[in-house]
């Protein structure tokens, strides 16, 4: 089966020089590092001049036409002992003695503290960039940049209020939810800040409408540019044999919002069905957390293989070997796991949480969230059918991506938007 070229159509407008923001770029957890790196070459390739301004951890970008441009924090996260982290060159910076008493008492100061740093950097660097692209900072600092000379625009994936709603309704005892609400505390920031910005992009038509119900903004503030997906490394690989026994996952595995508390369970029940079956988890749980307390309950520790820091081309060839992909979240603002096995012609078995019906389509397999039952079902018929018609459902996935989820056409489109707003800006006559 052929496939579609994807042309890289020139910028109809003059080329601009673009400063791209992250707060934490991590290029293998979480979609905000992805996002980065896949735009900022895509833009490049239109004819932009682009440099990434991010926080630790920082993106692994590939392409030396874009540049990185680092501005470190504490990075409290790699430490051993966040607590023991502060050094008295620190307490000289009240954002870096903020960033470590924030942490140290349970929150997540990091968009904060990246703000403050990021508008003093572009103060001090002038009027270099042509806009400022801000990626879910949402800070006081980023918002700051909106009254300045420099226009600003600002991509929110989703609203965090997600994650936190689910992660409360999950939460065993008060203890947790207390903690829960005070890590969140940043979205009272993130909430205000979002209000007040003129120009925004999300990744999907549900997204939009979350955001437009969870910060009260007007839907024509909010443009929708779906995220592509790097149909070059995620692909095919036919000389790599599939297991036929072999499920593959990928999610941040001791969050709720990624759906393990009903993945374990349906694949429990499944093994009863299948005894060969396994589990590869692409991800990393927390020791004696939710997720290992559950593989412990339904007793298929030796069923289950996590892997995690995996590379792109790696993470292909995982997918390669095995039967049917698995994404089974209560929320995504898109999916990138969902879009990513698709490529790579896995039949796919997905919830409908969020935006994932509009990455999946009718090319995988859709079933209700938070429905372990539903979930079973349908991996089940997957695993049961004859392997020519998971071959088939594997190409059906790999051709939608190809036809809608390209990082040139996002390009291309959040390009646009930039010019919309720099017009917009342009005095008449």
């Amino acid at each position: 089966m052929s496939e579609p070229a994807l042309t890289k159509e020139p910028s109809a407008a003059r080329p601009l020089r673009i400063a791209l923001l992250g707060y934490r770029s991590n290029p293998y957890s979480g979609g905000q590092g992805v996002y980065l790196t896949y735009l900022a070459q895509a833009l490049v390739d239109a004819g932009h001049d682009v440099s990434i301004i991010s926080g630790e951890p920082y993106p692994a970008l590939t392409d030396d036409r874009v540049r990185l441009i680092r501005l470190p924090g504490l990075n409290l996260f790699a430490a051993e002992n966040h607590l023991t982290a502060l050094r008295p060159k620190h307490l000289k910076s009240f954002t870096d003695t903020f960033e470590w008493l924030s942490m140290a008492t349970g929150g997540f100061p990091e968009p904060y503290t990246f703000g403050r740093r990021v508008t003093a950097f572009l103060a001090r660097a002038g009027e270099q960039f042509d806009i400022v692209h801000d990626n879910q900072c949402l800070s006081w600092g980023t918002l700051s940049l909106q009254d300045g000379p420099v226009p600003l625009v600002t991509t929110i994936h989703h609203p965090i209020t997600w994650d936190r709603d689910i992660a409360l309704a999950h939460a065993p005892d008060w203890q947790h939810r207390l903690l829960i609400r005070r890590w969140h505390h940043f979205l009272k920031m993130q909430t205000r800040v979002a209000r007040r910005l003129e120009h925004i992009i999300t990744v999907s038509h549900r997204s939009k409408q979350d955001i437009r119900r969870a910060f009260q903004i007007d839907e024509d503030r909010i443009h929708v540019i779906h995220n592509g997906i790097d149909t070059d490394t995620f692909r095919p690989e036919p000389s790599i044999a599939r297991n036929p026994w072999q499920l593959i996952t990928t999610a941040s595995a001791d969050q709720p919002l990624k759906g393990t508390q009903h993945l374990i369970p349906a694949f429990a029940a499944l093994c009863d069905r299948f005894p060969k079956l396994r589990l590869l988890f692409i991800g990393r749980p927390k020791p004696g957390g939710t997720t290992e307390q559950l593989i412990d309950r339904y007793r298929v520790r030796d069923r289950i293989r996590f892997v995690h820091g995996v590379l792109p081309v790696e993470m292909c060839h995982l997918y390669a070997s095995s039967a049917v992909a698995v994404v089974p979240s209560e929320y995504e603002g898109f999916g990138l796991p969902a879009g990513e096995a698709m490529a790579c012609g896995v039949p796919l078995v997905s919830t409908n949480g969020g935006a994932l019906p509009e990455v999946v389509g009718s090319a995988g397999r859709l079933v209700p969230a938070a429905d372990s039952q539903a979930l079973a079902r349908a991996i089940g018929d997957l695993l049961a059918a004859d392997p020519a018609t998971r071959e088939r459902i594997g190409l059906a996935g790999r051709a939608h991506v190809l036809e809608h989820f390209s990082w040139n056409r996002a390009a291309q489109e959040t390009a646009a938007v930039y010019q919309q707003i720099l017009d917009a800006r342009t005095p008449a006559g």
